[in-house]
Formats: C-alpha cells, structure tokens, sequence
C-alpha cells in the first residue's frame, strides 16, 4: 500500500502540436472562415475558435490579420501542386492537363474553391491588402500559360511538317487570359449551383476549345519571310 503522504504523479498534459502543425490547422481554419464570410466580415476570433485558441495565440503565430491572409493565399497555392514532381506546375500541354486536373480535385474541396473566389472578387475593392498577391499571381500565371501555349503550338506546327509559321505573343497572352477567366468563372457558377455545372469535365471542354482556337490562328498565320 502507497505511504499516503507520497505526492501523486504529476498528471501528464497533452504534448503541444508542433509548430508547423498548429500554423497548418489555423491556415485551414482561416481558408474556411475567409471562404464563408469574406476577409472583412472574418476576424481572427472566428479563426481561433475553429482551432481552439485564442485571438492572441493566431497573431503569435501570424503577426496581424493582412500577414494571416496572404499566408491563406500561398497556403492554396502549396495545395494545388503538392501532387506534382518538384512541386511546380509543368509546361506545355502537360500545363493544361495539370489544370484540368485541378479543377477534378477542386471539386471535392470546395473550402479552398470558396475562400480563392471570394478574396480574388474582393480584391478589386479599393485598399484589399490581397489586390497584390493576386494581381501578381495572375501575372506569372499568365505568363506560364502564354509559355505553355507557345510550347504547344511549336510542336504542334513542327509535327505538321509546317515550320515557319508564327503567332504573335497577342494572341497568346489573349489565349492565357481567357483559360485564367473561364476556369474562375466556371468555380463561381460550380460554387452556386454544382449540380449544373461538372467543374473538371467543363473545364477541359473550355480549355480544350482555346487550345483549338490557338492552334488554328497559329495555322492561318503568315509564314516567316
């Protein structure tokens, strides 16, 4: 029998999740709160009760409300390639193929899909502290696209037998705009009503119709003097 003035044990608490893990869980939580009500209409208290913090323990983790955000924006962007090789979106046609991949896997996390919409829409307001990233993102995203579209084009006309023939960089840059505009349309319809709109299957309809349409207009250009 235990001599009772032998103090009890120290009950053991539960070990902290590390770091990382407690950055990702907020960053799913914010994804889900920013989604749902938008960046200004969430506040980090929204956030900290979805983790089971408090207000104070988001900004130790984040530093401020605009820091959290552009961390959620980066954080969707990580989610889109990390099934990739490198972790990096690829060229040519193997561009468009990822894309429609994308849009497949989207439909079962409808979280993100909500959040990348609604900040992206909201960014256009005058003073959005997301209005850089995302204008910087549909930048390089363009320029990826233009560059895959290129690449296509350039193999397409070689295995025709029909070298000398040239796009011009216009008609590309066109091209990668409305693949980047059908594809966030298509999410904000699939979002409303997904029972109308086959997110993947509507995608690759939409992407395959521009590659065509590209691929024509390389065609009737004129060959190279």
């Amino acid at each position: 029998m235990a001599d009772a003035t032998t103090p009890a044990p120290p009950r053991t608490r539960p070990a902290r999740p590390a770091r990382a893990q407690r950055r990702e869980e907020i960053l799913r939580a914010a994804t889900r709160v920013f989604g749902s009500k938008g960046y200004h209409a969430g506040s980090l208290v929204d956030v900290a009760e979805q983790v089971g913090i408090t207000h104070a323990g988001v900004l130790h983790h984040f530093g401020s409300k605009d820091k959290l955000l552009w961390e959620v924006l980066e954080y969707r962007d990580r989610v889109d390639v990390e099934h990739l090789e490198g972790k990096h979106i690829p060229g040519g046609l193997d561009l468009f193929r990822h894309l429609v991949k994308t849009a497949r896997i989207n439909a079962d996390r409808r979280g993100i899909v909500q959040a990348y919409s609604v900040l992206t829409g909201e960014s256009v307001t005058d003073g959005h502290p997301a209005a850089p990233w995302v204008t910087q993102r549909f930048t390089g995203l363009r320029a990826d696209i233009a560059q895959a579209l290129r690449e296509v084009v350039d193999e397409r006309v070689a295995a025709g037998g029909e070298d000398g023939f040239e796009i011009p960089d216009a008609d590309l840059d066109r091209a990668a705009s409305a693949v980047i505009g059908v594809m966030d349309g298509l999410q904000v319809q699939w979002l409303l009503d997904p029972e109308a709109v086959d997110l993947a299957d509507t995608t690759a309809f939409a992407i395959e119709a521009i590659l065509a349409a590209t691929l024509a207009g390389a065609q009737r250009a004129r060959p190279l003097a």
